[in-house]
């Protein structure tokens, strides 16, 4: 476990002196393994802002068969795009939406007109732990019902990441909440936050 915790420490080092891309990049991730919501809160974040902003999705496509960077057509193929991206094109058919397991790369195409003009934000999806690539805003979701300060890295637990890394996030979201959630849950959710990041005082917010 002593060898994973470096490996995972060196890699947030990696990540927090990463280049940026050429155009503002959004990251929709998580620390745990399994569904925090991040694609529900990218849908979201484009219902917001495809009215204002050209927006492209780049992901992974986690489980594709194709290879290197792709664009994701609404008739393409989950073998070809993968599960999530192709969802995302099918319900956002306005938006561009592509795969590449380079985010760095991808990045650099999707800047360079891939989108058409003006260049795009780019919604990273699941891009937390890339440590090639640093983006402008990071959102990080954590699980109600299995909070990180609640849990323990893999095997033993869920955490693909460090419990401290949250420290790294520019907002938190806690998803999966009840549907009524008084001040003082919101107010203790925080103060876990807040204790987790070292005492940084982030953004939470509730969904």
């Amino acid at each position: 476990m002593s060898i994973y915790r470096a490996i995972l420490r060196r890699r947030a080092v990696q990540w927090r002196k990463a280049p940026r891309a050429d155009v503002p990049t959004v990251c929709v991730g998580n620390i745990t393994v399994g569904g925090t919501g991040k694609t529900p809160h990218t849908e979201m974040i484009l219902r917001l802002l495809t009215q204002v902003l050209r927006i492209a999705v780049l992901s992974r496509g986690y489980k594709r068969k194709s290879k290197g960077f792709q664009f994701v057509q609404a008739d393409s193929t989950a073998s070809f795009a993968g599960d999530e991206p192709l969802q995302i094109k099918r319900k956002f058919p306005e938006v561009t939406v592509a795969v590449d397991k380079d985010r760095v790369e991808g990045c650099r195409l999707l800047a360079n007109g891939g989108t058409g003009s003006p260049r795009p934000v780019i919604i990273l999806d699941d891009a937390f732990q890339y440590h090639r690539l640093h983006a402008d805003l990071n959102i990080v979701l954590v699980d109600y019902n299995r909070p990180v300060w609640k849990d323990r890295l893999l095997p033993f637990g869920r955490l693909r990441d460090l419990p401290g890394r949250i420290a790294d996030a520019d907002i938190v979201i806690v998803t999966k909440c009840p549907r009524w959630l008084d001040d003082a849950q919101k107010q203790e959710l925080s103060a876990q936050v807040r204790l987790l990041a070292g005492g940084k005082d982030l953004p939470v917010f509730y969904t």
